[in-house]
Order: C-alpha cells, then sequence, then structure tokens
C-alpha cells in the first residue's frame, strides 16, 4: 500500500485542485445574484470531493480489472444508450439525459470512458505490431460505430464528435499503416465535402424538414457557424455575445463578480457551456492563460505517464483520455472564441456537471492506477 502511495503522481493532483478553485469561483461568479444561482458552486465542489476519493481509491485497484471486463462494461454501456430513449429525458432538443434522485446522468459521458477501455483492449492484443485493416482496423471501427449512431440518433453530436476523436487518436498511436491513414483523411475530406455541399445546397428544404419536425436546434448551430451572415439573430446571440465578453476582458479582465454578459442573460448556460465566456470576461487574457497553462501541465504529466508504461494496453488507454480531454478543451474554448461551431461539449473540469466532473476524475483516478501499477507488469515472451 504504502509503495502505491509512493507512485502517486502528487503534480497531477495539486493540478486538480487547481482546477477545482478555479471551477468553484467560476461557476459561483456565472450564477451569483441571477436567476440561475441554485447553489451549483457547491454542488460541483462536492461532485470534487466524491470525485477526489474516487482517484484515491483507483489507485489501489490494477487497471486491468477494467480491461479484463471490456465486453460486460461495453454491453452496459451500449444498454445504457438503447434505454435512454424511452427512459431519458430531453434537454436542448437531445434525449440523453436519465433523472436519477434529482441527478442528471448522461450515460454519453461514461461511455467515452468504456469506448477508451473497450478499444485499449482490442489495439493491445497486437502488442505494438502494425494494425491490420481487416482483423483490427474493422473491428475497432464496428466497436466504436454502434455506441456512435445511438448518440447521433439522441441527437448528440458534441459526443459523438468525441468518439470519433477518440478512435483516430488512439488508432494514430497504435502503429496504424500509412497507408490507412491517407485513406482516412481522404474518406474523412470527401465526407466532410459532401455533408457541406448539401446543406448549402439544400438548406431551405432542411431548415423546412426541421422546422415541421419541431427539431431545429443543431440546424441553428450549424448554420450560424457555416453563414452566420444568414442566420438569425436568436440564433447567433450565444456566438456574439461570448465574443463580446471575452473581448471585453481585455488583458486582466473586469475583475471577480463584475462581469456583466451573463447577468443579463445575454450568454446561455454561463456555469457549463459557456464558462470560459466568463473566464475571458472577467479574468480577461491572464485568467485564461492560466486555465490553459493548467491543461497543459495536466496533458503533459499524462503523457510522460504514457511513455513510461510497460504495458501497451496501458499505453493506449492514457493516450485515450488524452485525446479526449484535448478535443473538448479545444472545442469549447474554439466555440466561444468562433473557431468552432457551438456544441454542448463541456470545459473539462471546469462547467457544472455531476457526469462530466465524476467521469474525468475517474479518467484520471485510471492514468495513476497505471503509473502505481506498471511495476507488477511482466513484458509477454
Amino acid at each position: 500500500m504504502l509503495n502505491k502511495i509512493k507512485k502517486i503522481d502528487w503534480m497531477i493532483l495539486i493540478i486538480l485542485v487547481g482546477l477545482m478553485v478555479f471551477s468553484y469561483f467560476v461557476i459561483r461568479s456565472a450564477t451569483e445574484n441571477t436567476i440561475l444561482y441554485h447553489g451549483f458552486e457547491n454542488k460541483q465542489l462536492l461532485y470534487y470531493i466524491i470525485g477526489f476519493a474516487v482517484v484515491i481509491l483507483l489507485v489501489f485497484i490494477d487497471y486491468r480489472v477494467f480491461l479484463k471486463a471490456w465486453w460486460i462494461i461495453y454491453i452496459i454501456g451500449v444498454v445504457a444508450l438503447i434505454l435512454i430513449f424511452p427512459l431519458g429525458k430531453e434537454i436542448n432538443g437531445a434525449i440523453g439525459w436519465f433523472d436519477i434522485g434529482g441527478m442528471s446522468v448522461q450515460p454519453a459521458e461514461v461511455v467515452k470512458l468504456f469506448l477508451i477501455i473497450g478499444i485499449a483492449h482490442l489495439m493491445g492484443k497486437r502488442q505494438g505490431e502494425q494494425l491490420r485493416f481487416r482483423r483490427d482496423i474493422i473491428p475497432i471501427g464496428i466497436f466504436s460505430l454502434i455506441p456512435f449512431g445511438l448518440v447521433m440518433a439522441q441527437p448528440d453530436l458534441g459526443n459523438a464528435i468525441i468518439y470519433f476523436v477518440i478512435v483516430v487518436g488512439m488508432l494514430w498511436i497504435g502503429n496504424v499503416n500509412h497507408w490507412h491513414v491517407l485513406i482516412g483523411i481522404a474518406a474523412c475530406a470527401i465526407a466532410i465535402a459532401g455533408v457541406l455541399f448539401i446543406f448549402n445546397t439544400f438548406n431551405d428544404e432542411i431548415k423546412d424538414y426541421l422546422i415541421a419536425e419541431k427539431k431545429t436546434h443543431w440546424y441553428d448551430r450549424i448554420n450560424t457557424f457555416l453563414n452566420p451572415s444568414e442566420a438569425s439573430a436568436d440564433a447567433r446571440h450565444q456566438s456574439e455575445n461570448a465574443i463580446q465578453a471575452i473581448g471585453s476582458g481585455g488583458l486582466s479582465g473586469q475583475g471577480y463578480l463584475q462581469g456583466g454578459m451573463k447577468n443579463g442573460g445575454f450568454i446561455p448556460y454561463p456555469y457549463s457551456d459557456s464558462i470560459f465566456a466568463v473566464i475571458g470576461e472577467e479574468f480577461g487574457f491572464q485568467g485564461a492563460a492560466i486555465l490553459l497553462l493548467l491543461y497543459f501541465l495536466l496533458i503533459y504529466r499524462m503523457i510522460i505517464a504514457s511513455f513510461n508504461c510497460k504495458d501497451r494496453r496501458a499505453s493506449y488507454l492514457i493516450i485515450g483520455i488524452v485525446s479526449m480531454f484535448v478535443f473538448q478543451i479545444f472545442q469549447n474554448i474554439g466555440m466561444m472564441i468562433g473557431l468552432m461551431p457551438i456544441t454542448g461539449i463541456t470545459l473539462p473540469f471546469i462547467s457544472y456537471g455531476g457526469t462530466s466532473v465524476l467521469i474525468n476524475m475517474f479518467c484520471i483516478g485510471l492514468v495513476l492506477s497505471i503509473k502505481a501499477h506498471q511495476h507488477m507488469y511482466e513484458l509477454p515472451d
């Protein structure tokens, strides 16, 4: 037990404490003296406390337990995604949450980790040898396509894209054939070009159909990003007001609790999806830079842990987690400054959300478990 405690990466835990403090005060600022105030910052603190307990517990659990149970974990995740349709509740046009004991649980968040565990197991069978197209890449693709399709059907474009990024990130580090990479890039480019062509060519028809089906939520977000001049003022207001808020923060920000954009209700969900706009407005470039530095240090420590792994499956696990975090950070900040379309992707460790915080902390716990148990791994003959 003492040996495992000594192997804990305390720098990662210190970074998590810093992110927790950041999250607590920004959520408080985003909601205090507004109709949104429901004590979210205290609930977030509780989620973090539970999360730290999970992290410490996982240090003493061999990560290989989860790899051995990968199929069971995967089935549980797929079943949860299926049950969300008859039993889930709808928020912002997507049916993606279970209401359990007054807490909203989002299976799509949990399945991200399940997907990483399953792919790490499948790729680990090759022990670093080049992945074969029919016997490795296609099975991994089918394995990933099932949850991807179920999440798209909710519809939850944000988490579906994260699934795709996780798969690409893990395959890239898993010694994939360069020709397969080129084919994949070409296929993605053709698919994106096709979607853009169809969206722009049949824009009015798509809009009319979605209005009839009362499902214009994602259309408005994508159309605002692709055709901002043609989008309605209501569709543009979140993106435009977020950019205005961040720009008004300047170098040092307007000061804690002094941000005005959120108080008038001009930025939707300032405690969740749009929380980076609050950071930019109140803490300015300096506050945003400090947050990005914390993220950089966290990702750096995890990549170092991946390099030191004897077990390739463990390395793949960490890379999957890193891919997930990096994309979520890029997407959330990007959509607040106009570089990416608006999605429901939260800012890791900062945005309010019990499922998100606990899954992210579980991921960190897995990384620390890997670090603590690598000395027990024997290289295969």
